[in-house]
């Protein structure tokens, strides 16, 4: 056999929020990855060490869960007023699949201090201490992300004394703005696709459940604790662990996307993995974090657990945490009622890992809710720097 040399491609790891991934610039992918197609989903696949029939990445990069399998492609803006081009991949840990219709806002964090490092941003922009503004286009979703990266010393700062819950150490505090969250998907483009705050969601096996399905930060389906049996403190083992229960949740958010019109039929649902999201809200109660650190019910405003890619996440993902924030800032959705109803434009809730409290601005145009921008503070880290390996013929395979 022909020994061929693998591939050695320029890349970042970096940790962005409660997620990490590995980072690409556009013009450092092989000529055949530089467009959308098979060649470049083979090639991330290739990275993260998908599919993998044994569930573990251990001929990759990637981490076996939902928050350690993405990608990200950097890129100078084509568009006006914006800085750089941020594409996401999701990738399906144990199928061939990789899912490009949505956005992963923890990685949306890393995408400001990656842009300021590899020379995405002039130079003169950048103050010796300070602040740097960098304008995202979220290319999956077509928004707009602003993120504030904290510099000292003219180079972007990661260390600092700002806790995330769900992350180990500290760092720097990097807010991060989501312009004008609203997904434009499903019926008539709205925040509320169906029309409603609240729907009553016919889910065969299940039941009829009363849902509130929003297209802010990422399309996402809420549904009430208490109607599924839960109490909103559960960590991932009573939910990951229970095969029943990851079915049933299954089957609420396959038969939210097709009310929300992501889906034409309801066997499109496993083509679209990723989104919309399913999470369920609680009124706030005291419980242990999966750190063990004691939650109590008087410092947040309601308890909120989310899946992704078909698990309990360990904490929150950051569009998801959008989505809660636009929800909780409209009086008489299920997660607005939940955190006690009436006007809001901020919540703390709690999650696995801890607690986040987020803010959006939300209000009636014509009749239809919107919201203008949403707020949340993350940090970011790179892990490693220099060059990813990947078998020669990876992107020769596809065709």
């Amino acid at each position: 056999m022909t020994h061929a040399p693998q591939l050695r491609i320029p890349a970042t790891y970096m940790r962005g929020g409660t997620s990490k991934g590995v980072f690409f610039r556009l013009e450092d992918l092989p000529e055949a990855a530089r467009v959308p197609g098979p060649a470049r989903d083979a090639l991330l696949m290739r990275v993260i060490g998908s599919p993998d029939p044994y569930g573990k990445h251990t001929d990759g990069m990637g981490g076996a869960t939902s928050s350690t399998s993405k990608c990200v492609i950097i890129s100078k803006s084509s568009r006006p007023d914006h800085d750089v081009d941020y594409l996401y991949g999701q990738v399906s840990i144990d199928t061939a699949f990789v899912d490009w219709s949505g956005n992963c806002g923890n990685l949306s964090t890393a995408v400001g201090p990656f842009a300021v490092a590899n020379g995405f941003i002039e130079a003169e922009r950048i103050p010796d201490h300070g602040t740097v503004e960098v304008r995202v286009w979220q290319a999956n979703i077509g928004k707009t992300i602003v993120v504030h990266v904290p510099v000292a010393n003219g180079e972007v700062q990661e260390s600092g004394d700002f806790e995330l819950d769900g992350v180990a150490f500290p760092a720097a505090e990097v807010v991060v703005e989501f312009m004008d969250p609203s997904d434009d998907e499903g019926d008539g483009g709205a925040m509320f696709p169906t029309g409603n705050l609240v729907d009553d969601l016919e889910v065969p096996g299940v039941g009829t459940l009363r849902a509130t399905m929003i297209s802010a930060g990422i399309p996402t389906v809420f549904v009430d604790a208490a109607d599924i049996g839960y109490d909103g403190t559960e960590l991932q083992p009573a939910i990951n662990g229970d095969p029943a229960a990851l079915v049933k949740f299954e089957a609420i958010r396959a038969h939210a996307a097709l009310r929300m019109g992501l889906i034409e039929e309801l066997a499109g649902a496993a083509k679209r993995q990723h989104t919309p999201k399913v999470a369920f809200v609680a009124p706030p109660k005291d419980y242990a974090a999966s750190s063990g650190k004691a939650i109590a019910a008087g410092d947040i405003d309601l308890n909120v657990r989310a899946l992704s890619m078909g698990k309990l996440h360990h904490a929150m993902m950051g569009t998801c945490a959008v989505a809660i924030a636009a929800a909780a800032a409209v009086p008489g959705t299920v997660v607005n009622l939940a955190a006690g109803g009436g006007e809001r434009n901020a919540v703390t809730f709690g999650h696995p890992s801890g607690t986040l409290r987020v803010g959006a601005e939300a209000r009636q145009v014509d009749g239809r809710w919107t919201v203008s921008k949403a707020v949340m503070s993350r940090s970011a880290r790179v892990l490693m720097e220099g060059r990813v390996r990947v078998p020669a013929g990876t992107l020769d395979a596809t065709g």
